[in-house]
């Protein structure tokens, strides 16, 4: 059965059920950075607030090295056990990490045990969103219909931003009905404990929904071989090395500037601008409205006029406009303007993330199509999107914070030349074909 001959209903449901999922996954994954403020102390007591934050950064950054691993074994699991299988075991390892870390005791108790706990709970976190990005992207882009695959592909960063959201709003909640000093001794506990009750919910909608028509065709046509699907390996993405790398090379440019932008605003909104912790988390929060509403228009806009437009927009603007903003967010003392900003480079980084999925998706057949997505995304995505912060507070503590402004535009310039030379996949889908 084609994607085009699955009930509108059924597909929209079992993207909606994929989507919720993705929500928690990333809420589990966002939680860490939100309140990095309140439990780096606890952790980390030694050091002022950038060294404490630069550590937690490292920690940040660790959980995201990990994520090739869980893009390898997870991308396989999916291209040959199913997309749905695959979205399952994510969340429940995702549930587990966040668990872990909410019953860890602090540096005062357990000393040095403390923080290699939470670098290993970090890094079993890092397996599953490392899975996750690949195997959402993959379902969501096979569930879609060809006419409108951009709008519904473009609900993984809806989702994706959603969890950011709602850990900010938990973070801003507790700001608001909490003393800092419970925050930083026990409160900081309780989002790592609702990120686990909600993988609950998560869980049970996503062991409901279907498996896609892309990868129930590769099983009917093993079954008929008598042999079971055997996609997903390294020698079958050798295969495919120009998509990898156009992968890579996407990945670079976006991931970066998505980081720069969402996880690290916070930071240096207080850090550099010098906004007060709330006022920073209030201007993130805010921000990340708009981003989170221009995701679907601007994956709307790419069915229309194709993928390739909307990423070259992203290179130019991107490479053109990043260091004007933040010399500028580095400089104003008005949260207005700081508002303003902030959203004029998610609006411009908007063009990249509604689409990076269905874009990557597109690029691979189906038998390769999930390890195709997550393990170059995941290597690129690690490199330069998981050390975001831990640069940017490298280079500020050597107080030489304006070369990461020229670090994320050239990034930006260098995924421009990959956008310039790679084919437009709205017409040239390799879904279509399965």
């Amino acid at each position: 059965m084609s994607d085009e001959q699955k009930p509108m209903t059924r597909r929209i449901g079992s993207i909606i059920g994929g989507s919720v999922g993705n929500l928690v996954e990333w809420f589990d994954w966002y939680v860490y950075a939100a309140f990095s403020f309140y439990f780096a102390k606890a952790f980390f007591p030694k050091g002022d607030q950038t060294a404490q934050l630069l550590s937690a950064a490292a920690v940040f950054a660790v959980g995201f090295l990990m994520r090739p691993v869980g893009a390898w074994m997870m991308g396989a699991y999916a291209d040959r056990v199913g997309r749905k299988a695959a979205l399952t075991l994510s969340m429940v390892m995702m549930c587990g990490g966040s668990l872990v870390i909410a019953l860890t005791p602090g540096y005062a108790t357990i000393g040095m045990v403390a923080p290699i706990i939470l670098v290993l709970a970090r890094m079993f976190q890092g397996l599953s969103v490392g899975g996750e990005y690949g195997a959402s992207a993959t379902y969501m882009s096979e569930m879609a219909s060809s006419k409108n695959r951009g709008f519904w592909t473009s609900w993984q960063y809806v989702t994706l931003i959603m969890g950011q959201l709602l850990a900010l709003a938990t973070l801003m909640v507790l700001q608001a009905t909490m003393p800092e000093s419970e925050l930083e001794s026990w409160g900081w506990r309780i989002p790592f404990f609702m990120g686990g009750a909600l993988a609950v919910v998560a869980f049970y909608l996503r062991s409901s929904i279907d498996e896609t028509p892309a990868f129930e065709q590769l099983k009917a046509k093993a079954a008929d071989d008598n042999l079971t699907p055997k996609g997903g390996t390294i020698s079958a993405l050798l295969a495919h090395p120009r998509e990898a790398l156009m992968v890579v090379g996407m990945t670079m440019g976006g991931s970066l500037a998505f980081y720069a932008f969402t996880t690290y605003m916070q930071k240096y909104l207080h850090n550099t601008s010098g906004f007060s912790k709330e006022t920073a988390t209030s201007i993130s929060a805010l921000s990340l409205v708009l981003f989170m509403v221009l995701q679907p228009v601007a994956g709307w806009m790419s069915d229309k006029v194709g993928r390739k437009p909307m990423l070259i927009a992203f290179g130019v603007l991107g490479s053109l406009c990043t260091v004007p903003i933040f010399n500028a967010l580095s400089q104003t003392r008005d949260e207005m303007t700081a508002l303003i900003l902030v959203c004029a480079a998610l609006a411009i980084i908007s063009s990249y993330t509604s689409i990076s999925a269905v874009v990557k998706a597109e690029l691979f057949p189906a038998h390769v199509r999930t390890l195709g997505v997550a393990l170059p995304y995941a290597l690129a995505n690690s490199i330069f999107g998981g050390t975001a912060e831990y640069v940017a507070l490298w280079l500020k503590q050597g107080g030489h914070e304006s070369w990461f402004y020229v670090y994320v535009s050239g990034c930006i310039a260098l995924s421009l030349l990959v956008f310039l030379t790679m084919p437009d996949t709205r017409d040239k889908s390799r879904i279509n074909e399965d």
